[in-house]
């Protein structure tokens, strides 16, 4: 700074010089100007040090405390208002599960109205303003009318897109059209591209899945579409923990090649909570769909607790042989479990007549009173969808709901009961 006077002060005499001694007196006077407003800046900044230094030892004593209390109430208050730009709707596929997940998250669903006119057609209106909001929507493509879930979810999307909402991230607990995945063969389409496209044609920024049939389906989203595939088994592993099984004793049953990564992924979960399982896995010929010619069975299950996993159960019947076949090959106790329960045709049926202690499946799809016998056990996955949810809003990590069990827990709440607190 002072090396900068100088050199100011030099250029002015031999300014002098060549001006004329009246000019030069100027710029003396212009220099010395200079150098008392670089005097007064070095004081300032001195005096700048000094009062950074007594707040810092005024803040070391007994007003720490109040100003580390400033800045949770700030952060809470942030927290809040990220809170507030939140708005969770339902389609009518599976509206005790999405008022759950509100539940969770300490809020109540979005005000809208569905209806069917005479004709069929679906009309929708949502009745409370979207604009600049990030909106879920949770709507299940599953039965007892797939196509109209599929049309109503497609509503929403464009809806909610028109109405000016900021982000809209559609929550799939079940996405229909999944097996139709590839073209085995000729001249049949693939629907679950095809859904996709429909669904990312609406103006989707974002979409959650629970145990997609098939994991590639991610790929049929563009990039500019994120597509997270959830892992379902993650709500039943406590249920099995504390079910009994033999510690040593134990397989998991994958019922095709296509399945044994699920199954794999299970086993190590079962592992994480102290049930060493091993593997095996079914090889099935199948005739026609749904139907099984012949079945092999790949590992020992002889006095063994077997657990058949899959990602669905449609009529049953390949899962009902499975468990035949484990108990004609010497298993001790049979049990199956499943992310999606559709439980068509005769599965009510077979499942009760089966070999099965148990079928637990998640109620990513609505149970109807009539389908539910003893057999059967549902687990609520609302826990986990809305915990995806809260992650999703405010930027978090969703692997970390699998690296870390005991963020799914029942007594561990998603909002804190301070947050709970400030928001009513």
């Amino acid at each position: 700074m002072f090396s900068f006077g100088s050199r100011f002060m030099k250029r002015c005499r031999i300014a002098g010089q060549r001006m004329g001694t009246r000019n030069a007196s100027f710029a003396r006077n212009q220099s010395k100007f200079f150098r008392a407003g670089v005097a007064a800046g070095v004081v300032s900044v001195g005096a700048a040090v000094f009062g950074c230094a007594s707040v810092a030892r005024a803040d070391s004593g007994p007003y720490m405390a109040n100003a580390e209390q400033l800045m949770e109430e700030v952060a809470r208050e942030r927290h809040d208002r990220r809170l507030r730009q939140m708005k969770i709707f339902s389609g009518t596929a599976n509206i005790p599960l999405s008022e759950e997940i509100a539940e969770c998250l300490n809020t109540s669903l979005g005000k809208i109205m569905i209806k069917e006119f005479a004709d069929g057609e679906i009309g929708i209106q949502v009745l409370e303003n979207v604009r600049g909001k990030d909106v879920y929507l949770i709507q299940p493509t599953c039965p007892p009318n797939v196509n109209s879930a599929l049309m109503e979810l497609i509503l929403l999307i464009s809806t909610m897109r028109r109405a000016s909402a900021r982000t809209i991230t559609a929550v799939l607990p079940y996405y229909g059209y999944a097996r139709q995945d590839r073209k085995m063969i000729s001249r049949v389409p693939i629907s679950a591209a095809d859904v996709a496209r429909l669904i990312e044609a609406m103006g989707v920024d974002r979409v959650v899945a629970v145990d997609l049939h098939c994991g590639q389906i991610q790929g049929f989203f563009s990039p500019r579409t994120p597509c997270d595939n959830l892992d379902g088994s993650v709500v039943a592993l406590p249920y099995f923990e504390k079910l009994g099984l033999k510690k040593k004793d134990t397989v998991v049953v994958s019922p095709d090649a296509g399945g044994v990564y699920r199954a794999k992924r299970f086993r190590d979960g079962l592992k994480a909570v102290g049930i060493d399982a091993s593997l095996a896995m079914i090889v099935k010929q199948r005739e026609r769909a749904n139907q099984i010619a012949q079945m092999d069975l790949v590992g020992d299950v002889t006095n063994c607790d077997c657990i058949i996993v899959d990602d669905m159960i449609d009529t049953a019947g390949t899962l009902c042989k499975a468990g035949a076949e484990l108990k004609k090959r010497g298993a001790d106790r049979i049990f199956a479990f499943a992310t999606h329960g559709l439980l068509n045709g005769p599965a009510i049926q077979r499942i009760n007549n089966s070999d099965f202690e148990k079928v637990v499946m998640t109620n990513t799809i609505p149970l109807p009173p009539r389908k539910r016998i003893e057999k059967i056990e549902t687990l609520s996955i609302a826990k986990l969808l809305a915990q995806t949810i809260y992650s999703v809003h405010f930027r978090q990590s969703i692997s970390r709901l699998f690296d870390n069990p005991k963020i799914l827990k029942p007594e561990t709440p998603i909002v804190s009961a301070e947050q709970r607190t400030a928001k009513a």
